[in-house]
């Protein structure tokens, strides 16, 4: 992925995760306090998932490829819930799986470890399995 496109899905994350965490945080019935720390929230957890995943020149590129994969996977899956769990499921587990792949993509362009390598074949292959058949279930029940 290249870092304009990047920086393109950081802006659709921001402007579409980040806008209403922090509406949410200006209202008394805002987010939800966190286990163990009374005054940090969803909000705020979600506010630092974003900053992390932005891309910064200072990060190998192994980091940017995986930041690159991780934003692209998030703003994939926002997805609209149908109330259907059978269609909810297939709908917002095939962006996750497509984030394994592209995940598993950057370590065999990356990893050193053979093992590490192995597995994120394998991940590719599992998991381009599974996407294949959630696709054809939902073109099946004309989904």
């Amino acid at each position: 992925m290249t870092y304009l496109r990047t920086l393109a899905v950081v802006a659709l994350l921001s402007a579409g995760l980040a806008g209403p965490a922090m509406a949410q945080g200006t209202h008394s019935h805002g987010g939800h306090a966190m286990p163990g720390n009374p005054s940090a929230t969803h909000d705020d957890d979600m506010m630092k998932m974003i900053q992390a995943m932005k891309p910064d020149p200072k990060d190998p590129a192994s980091t940017k490829d995986f930041k690159a994969a991780d934003m692209t996977m998030m703003h994939d899956m926002h997805v609209p819930y149908t109330g259907n769990a059978d269609v909810d499921f297939r709908t917002h587990m095939i962006p996750h799986h497509k984030g394994a792949v592209a995940m598993a993509q950057v370590a065999l362009k990356h990893a050193k470890d053979p093992e590490t390598k192995a597995m994120a074949q394998k991940i590719i292959d599992d998991q381009e399995k599974e996407i294949s058949e959630m696709e054809a279930w939902l073109k099946k029940k004309g989904k």
